[in-house]
């Protein structure tokens, strides 16, 4: 949720830095900057967090889900949603934490110590009775063994390093990690550079076995036998006498040190697990049903209705596929999920390839979030009396961080639509405000009008938008992109290639009229394109030319 040394800030990451190998973690291009989204854009309250939650332990139950908090004044508050939203884990991170990508502002006026974030937080989870069902984690410069010692009996159970593990791998704080020019080799992606890293991971084991030793002569002397027994036992700590500075004068930190219920009854670790209820969704029947799939890879349609209150449908059965047959899944369409009505948050999240869902009705808030394969059709129920392309067929946050896969939307999506989207095709009827925000791969086809701000910070794939009225210039947000007709042919047969899949798979009126009249309609068409991206397609294209007239050279040299 937020960065110590950053709160509320997303990081980026210079386009002379993203190497192949991070283009291809991160599903982007090699050489475009990328930027991490400030704010989580399907998070913007309480219940959208224990909705992702809910959203990460149904597709790998097994998985602990941490959530990062900054220390601040009234971080107990949240951190009580947060155990409310059923978060495995949460972490109060500390200010002074080492950063390469923080604004030197940030960095320095941002955020609070940890003990702070930690003391509130521990008595809040325990006033509100929360305690016994989260672990709290801190970081944030902790270097020594009386830091950790300090952390458990301000209540915390797991403790992070980050710098002082990095200098012990040889990092020398040369305060230049975004500049790709570390020269010890830690932070940058220079092959020459790297090739200077001298860390080893003997050395951090030495490093963190002796801050256990220091810990250990601390539990000794305040007659603790396991950390366990440490942790919130704030009676044992007191303020140092000898602190007399006219600037500590005026601050009262004995809240601090203030013990949240009786020493000896009150629970002050986690004892239980969180309850997910995962066993009540719908997908544990999808599972059963489609057993012969997952053990054999035999094809299989399921037909069910739906509800709204079937949520995540398609997410657990993705996670089943993934640990399976890994990312590449499933044969397209071999599991062919069909349903009828309303279906409820987070359909199809984490889709994996192999899975198609079709559903003849509508979608609420987080369609197609994450996913990474197999293709979703959502289209009116046979026999609707509204025009979709001018009606709402699915709600906000649609194709969220998708990395793969297809999406036909029959009808208008709401705001925010494939915002981070970085690999997913999709073609829809219209949009809200904020579409394609952040996008860095993939296609996105829309076929009616867009809201506002559509594109903002777009560094990569490509957007086609059907502009009507001619009013598209005034809503796209022009810092990164730019708007071109579509003239190129290569562009104008993967314009048409996604409609005609379109009007295949919902039977679209509006996308049959435009095929129909295809010369006097595609002049409508507008191409957005990252320009950025441009700038790296074009040199991509230099240097295969480059190297094929070489390569043409050397054989004609070899010939004579």
């Amino acid at each position: 949720m937020a960065q110590g040394a950053k709160p509320g800030e997303g990081g980026q990451l210079p386009g002379h830095k993203v190497s192949a190998d991070i283009a291809r973690i991160r599903h982007t291009t090699p050489g475009v900057t990328l930027i991490s989204p400030p704010p989580h854009h399907d998070i913007y309250s309480i219940e959208d967090l224990a909705q992702l939650i809910y959203d990460l332990k149904s597709v790998n139950p097994e998985a602990n889900v941490s959530v990062k908090l900054v220390s601040e004044v009234g971080v107990g508050t949240i951190a009580a949603g947060v155990a409310k939203a059923k978060a495995d884990l949460v972490l109060i991170s500390g200010h002074d934490g080492g950063t390469g990508a923080s604004p030197l502002t940030s960095i320095k006026h941002s955020g609070l110590p940890w003990e702070l974030g930690l003391a509130e937080t521990q008595q809040a989870l325990i006033l509100n009775r929360l305690r016994d069902r989260i672990v709290v984690q801190t970081d944030g410069q902790l270097k020594t063994g009386r830091d950790v010692a300090i952390a458990a009996l301000l209540g915390a159970e797991e403790f992070g390093f980050g710098t002082s593990v990095l200098v012990t791998m040889g990092c020398i704080l040369l305060r230049k990690c975004h500049m790709n020019t570390c020269s010890v080799g830690v932070a940058t992606q220079d092959p020459a550079l790297r090739a200077m890293f001298a860390g080893k991971p003997e050395h951090v084991e030495r490093f963190l076995r002796f801050v256990a030793r220091e810990l250990r002569e601390f539990m000794a002397e305040m007659g603790f036998r396991t950390v366990d027994e440490m942790v919130g036992r704030v009676d044992r700590l007191e303020v140092q006498p000898a602190i007399d500075h006219w600037k500590a004068k005026g601050v009262d930190l004995s809240a601090v040190l203030m013990p949240a219920g009786d020493a000896k009854t009150t629970v002050r670790r986690r004892i239980r697990p969180q309850e997910h209820d995962l066993e009540s969704a719908l997908d544990v029947e999808l599972i059963r049903r489609a057993e012969g799939a997952l053990t054999k890879g035999q094809p299989v349609r399921i037909a069910l209705p739906i509800r709204n209150v079937h949520r995540t449908v398609g997410t657990r059965l993705s996670g089943e596929v993934a640990k399976r047959f890994g990312a590449q899944g499933l044969p397209d369409g071999t599991i062919d999920l069909r349903f009828t009505g309303s279906a409820g948050q987070s359909l199809g999240a984490f889709l994996a390839p192999g899975i198609s869902i079709r559903v003849e009705g509508d979608a609420n808030d987080y369609l197609a979030k994450g996913m990474s394969g197999g293709r979703i059709v959502i289209t009116p129920q046979p026999g609707s009396a509204f025009l979709p392309h001018r009606n709402i067929i699915a709600g906000n946050v649609v194709l969220y961080g998708a990395t793969g896969g297809e999406l036909y939307l029959h009808g208008v999506a709401g705001e925010r639509f494939a915002v981070r989207n970085s690999g997913a095709k999709a073609v829809v009827e219209g949009v809200g405000d904020h579409g394609c925000e952040y996008m860095t791969g993939g296609v996105v086809v829309v076929l009616g009008p867009t809201g506002n701000n559509f594109a903002a910070g777009m560094s990569g794939g490509l957007a086609y938008v059907y502009d009507e009225t001619e009013l598209f210039d005034t809503r796209c947000n022009l810092d990164m992109v730019d708007i071109e007709s579509v003239w190129a042919p290569e562009d104008a047969k993967t314009l048409r290639t996604m409609i005609e899949n379109h009007h295949r798979y919902t039977r679209s009126a509006r996308a049959k009229l435009i095929l129909e009249n295809w010369e006097s309609r595609l002049p409508l068409f507008v191409k957005v394109m990252p320009i950025d991206y441009r700038k790296v397609l074009e040199r991509m294209q230099l240097e295969e030319y480059r190297e094929t007239e070489t390569l043409s050279a050397t054989e004609e040299v070899y010939r004579g």
